[in-house]
């Protein structure tokens, strides 16, 4: 398990908005990690971002990417490839976004399904980190083995 971690040059008191955000998000990242009753499992920085793996029932697991921009953390979490019937699929992923508070369902530059989340970074707290996460993990438990039916199936190799 690789740990992740945020670090800045300046003192506490004299952070900004986005440094305290950053050092928030790692600190809390390594408590999930720690915590044997968590689903999360793994996380690692990758060009800016934080990778965060947690297991999942309906899949093997799933990877949340976060990130803290100048106004806001993003949280991204991909769930199917481009759907054969794409209507059929973003009709119900559109339905869905009506049952959620934080986490909706987008599309992204090749058609498949992702979840996504913004929080502006003055709400990052602790208890709002783990909220996210667990409607991340809630959104793709409950509308993972429906969409995945609507993905074109790999021919069998002989």
């Amino acid at each position: 398990m690789q740990r992740c971690g945020a670090t800045s040059s300046s003192t506490k008191g004299s952070w900004s908005v986005d440094e305290r955000a950053a050092v928030l998000l790692a600190q809390v990242v390594e408590s999930w990690i720690a915590d044997p009753d968590s689903d999360v499992v793994y996380a690692e920085n990758v060009e800016g971002r934080l990778a965060v793996r947690m297991r999942q029932q309906v899949r093997e697991a799933t990877t949340v990417w976060f990130w803290v921009g100048d106004l806001s953390l993003v949280a991204e979490a991909y769930v199917i490839p481009a759907p054969a019937n794409a209507e059929e699929a973003y009709r119900q992923a559109l339905v869905r976004n009506g049952r959620s508070f934080r986490v909706n369902f987008a599309i992204d530059n090749e058609g498949a399904l992702i979840v996504r989340a913004r929080m502006p970074l003055e709400r990052v707290t602790a208890t709002e980190l783990s909220y996210l996460l667990a409607e991340i993990y809630e959104t793709i438990e409950t509308s993972f083995r429906t969409l995945v039916g609507l993905v074109p199936q790999r021919e069998k190799m002989p």
